[in-house]
């Protein structure tokens, strides 16, 4: 049986009632966004399961955090570990569907880690569908619910199966989105890239800044870059 916890160095995540899990890949998310967001921003995490990447988010930067989820033995979860942590005054969350949801604010810093497997092959959880499939949110309808709760000047990030990356930067396109940067991951140097992180914001630019990760080397140890990245949330960096 798995832990019911996963433990970081400055906080926990109990994660007993939730459909989705703390897995590497949006540890990576959190990790790489935490010194993106300039502090004293606001900042949304739709879909916040855990709170996993708001609580990444808060350990560095001192800003507004909200997050919101629909799911509600899993806001009830998500409440219980913001509430735990140091930083639980900065942080805020909300039970609901985000694409009616009316926010006190717009922010300045969107992330999400969305429903990946659109179209794909359905589980026997309800729960689980929600957090993993896109039978509730729709990387469309993300958009568009980015678009209407986004400053003007603001960007936001998100975690997508590679494959996804080319679909999801025409519908932001679509939408007067521009790729600001994006970092291509994969598990070894033998494998394809499986995950993408990208940022996008309203400002055109004639650049993409690109970079790779690798998780592990040939030999099944964590590479260098992985571990400068999460050496400040795991505990065994």
């Amino acid at each position: 049986m798995s832990n019911t916890y996963f433990q970081f160095k400055q906080f926990t995540i109990h994660q007993d009632q939730c459909a989705m899990k703390v897995c590497t890949d949006a540890c990576i998310l959190g990790a790489w966004f935490a010194e993106k967001i300039p502090s004293q921003s606001t900042v949304l995490d739709i879909g916040s399961g855990t709170g996993l990447l708001m609580l990444m988010l808060a350990q560095k930067n001192k800003s507004e955090i909200d997050g919101i989820e629909i799911d509600l033995s899993s806001f009830k979860q998500l409440k219980e570990n913001i509430s735990a942590s140091k930083w639980k005054e900065n942080l805020q969350v909300f039970p609901g569907d985000v694409r009616d949801f009316s926010f006190p604010t717009k922010y300045d810093f969107i992330i999400v880690n969305p429903p990946f497997f659109e179209g794909d092959l359905l589980s026997s959880s309800p729960e689980k569908n929600i957090a993993m499939h896109s039978k509730e949110l729709t990387l469309d309808q993300l958009i568009r619910v980015i678009d209407g709760n986004l400053t003007a000047s603001g960007s936001f990030g998100v975690l997508l199966p590679h494959h996804r990356l080319k679909y999801f930067e025409q519908i932001a396109l679509e939408n007067s989105f521009y790729l600001q940067e994006k970092l291509l991951i994969r598990q070894t140097p033998r494998h394809p890239y499986f995950r993408s992180i990208l940022r996008f914001s309203r400002n055109r630019e004639n650049f993409t800044a690109t970079a790779e990760l690798t998780i592990q080397n040939e030999t099944g140890d964590y590479t260098p870059e992985f571990v400068e990245l999460m050496k400040d949330y795991y505990l065994n960096f």
